[in-house]
């Protein structure tokens, strides 16, 4: 693959932004705001993540923003911690193929997140998320990374490895529901090995679902481009929302697909990490979106 360049431009507002490129696919930043990842697409193609028009080019709310693009939280979701303001600028530093977005202090939290994005030589990106306690008291968290997918497509997990009943006599992992979830809701699929959500612009109301699997692998496909990402999970730690190591979330705008790492006891300047891989693919397309035809064309992509 060629060797990724890195330019400072102006995207959707933001003058202090950095788009970094192989040539063949493309990831922009800005550090207006953040640490966010607002586009990732091919060069000249679709942004695979949702935009939200209204909030784009600006900063300095004194509200939490969606935005749109790919974020960092903390996990467990509470009120006000999880929504601490991430709309002030972020320090980036640029080195050899990749870019660090560092978040001054939270005054909500004491939390300090940071987005490191490099490419590697095969052409798909790493993304390193840290979350460092720069208060005094222990904070109990894990790092949750979320991808803000745009409207229009299909998300696609795997679920662990499936057996039989007489060689698997205990369970492999959860499958977990949020008050609002509705198995019964025409945008879900469940097969054997494949959790699917379509998102529905005509369909506003929300739907959630989580599980664990040690080899978290999740797919987006917005026409004939797909999307991956990639994260492992540890069996032996404690993860939160009843143990879920991926989670996924539409509504009418867009659809997410979340990683998370484990949950942690954050002693104060201690530092945690939760790292995902992206992937993109061009020319996929599925003649329908059924088991058979995910494990033809996408499974062997994971």
């Amino acid at each position: 693959m060629p060797k990724p360049t890195i330019e400072r431009i102006s995207y959707a507002g933001w003058h202090n932004c950095y788009r970094l490129s192989n040539g063949e696919t493309e990831l922009i930043v800005t550090t207006d705001v953040g640490p966010r990842v607002m586009r990732y697409g091919f060069v000249g193609g679709q942004n695979l993540f949702v935009e939200i028009q209204d909030q784009l080019g600006k900063s300095g709310e004194s509200w939490w923003c969606m935005r749109g693009g790919h974020r960092l939280w903390a996990s467990p979701e509470i009120k006000p911690d999880t929504y601490a303001l991430d709309n002030g600028p972020v320090h980036a530093t640029v080195s050899d193929g990749g870019i660090s977005l560092l978040q001054a202090v939270e005054p909500e939290t004491g939390l300090q997140k940071e987005m490191v994005v490099a490419y590697q030589d095969s052409g798909d990106i790493k993304v390193t998320h840290r979350i460092s306690n720069r208060g005094t008291k222990v904070r109990r968290l894990a790092p949750w990374a979320l991808s803000q997918m745009a409207a229009g497509g299909v998300g696609i997990a795997t679920f662990p490895p499936r057996g039989g009943h007489t060689e698997q006599l205990l369970p492999t992992n959860p499958l977990v529901m949020w008050a609002y979830t509705n198995f019964a809701d025409k945008r879900w699929t469940l097969t054997n090995k494949y959790l699917i959500l379509r998102q529905d612009a005509a369909d506003s109301s929300p739907q959630k679902t989580g599980l664990f699997n040690v080899d978290t692998r999740t797919a987006y496909l917005l026409g004939s481009d797909l999307f991956i990402k990639r994260s492992q999970a540890d069996p032996g730690a404690s993860y939160p929302d009843f143990q879920c190591s991926f989670e996924i979330f539409t509504n009418g705008d867009f659809l997410e697909l979340e990683t998370l790492g484990p949950l942690v006891d954050l002693a104060a300047g201690a530092t945690t990490e939760h790292v995902e891989a992206w992937s993109l693919y061009r020319k996929i397309r599925l003649a329908s979106v059924t088991e058979e035809e995910i494990e033809r064309v996408i499974q062997p992509l994971f």
